[in-house]
């Protein structure tokens, strides 16, 4: 019976060993592709315009599946070290979006409203329009909405105005009616929750954001 239990204790700790060695294998893979995704749109945003917009396609074909692999590789890890990784790839996808949505309208045979260019900093080139119709948000896609939101929030507040502020206001505000009409298709208690928290942390630094953005224009007034 004694040998039976240390010949079990042996096996235990095998195959916690095998466990742990495999865990940290899957969390240094993801690390080594997050990092090169913050790298590669590091990179891009050092690109010359109209460098960038003559092999856009070929940038598109390589973030989408560096975004991919990044993606896989986050799929299998802990709670706690998924959490802070996806933050960071939300991040990556915010300023791609930017430089994004600066080069289509760089490429726009019009001139494009400056609003728009506002709103495209958030969603993508020619998402949201003029009317805030967020109509293609859905219960499977909000609450990724809202982090890309928030991530691009937190990426560009330091170069907002008064009157962006004033922008960035009405387009939460439609999103937020946008997400009224979700929960009523079926939208799930976890996503819900987790809007609630980006929410939570997003409704404060709005205010204080805002408010500094006024005090810093009334003092550039002075001078």
């Amino acid at each position: 019976m004694k040998n039976k239990r240390i010949e079990f204790g042996v096996f235990m700790a095998l195959l916690i060993s095998m466990i742990s060695c495999k865990n940290d294998k899957t969390e240094a893979t993801a690390e080594e592709r997050i990092g090169a995704m913050e790298s590669y749109v590091d990179s891009l945003e050092s690109v010359k315009s109209d460098e960038a917009v003559s092999n856009w396609d070929q940038i598109t074909v390589d973030y989408d599946r560096r975004m991919a692999e990044a993606d896989a590789a986050i799929t299998s890890l802990r709670d706690d070290v998924k959490k802070s990784s996806q933050e960071r790839l939300d991040s990556v996808k915010a300023r791609y979006f930017f430089i994004k949505s600066n080069l289509e309208a760089s490429k726009a045979p019009v001139k494009v409203n400056y609003n728009q260019r506002l709103r495209d900093t958030f969603f993508g080139a020619g998402k949201l329009g003029e009317d805030m119709n967020f109509s293609w948000v859905n219960k499977d896609n909000i609450l990724q909405t809202y982090q890309t939101f928030f991530e691009a929030y937190k990426a560009n507040k330091g170069n907002f105005t008064r009157e962006d502020y004033d922008e960035v206001k009405m387009i939460y505000e439609a999103l937020d009616s946008r997400k009224n009409t979700v929960e009523n298709e079926g939208l799930s208690s976890e996503d819900n929750n987790k809007i609630a928290a980006i929410k939570f942390k997003f409704a404060p630094m709005f205010k204080v954001n805002r408010i500094g953005a006024k005090a810093r224009e009334n003092e550039e007034a002075k001078e």
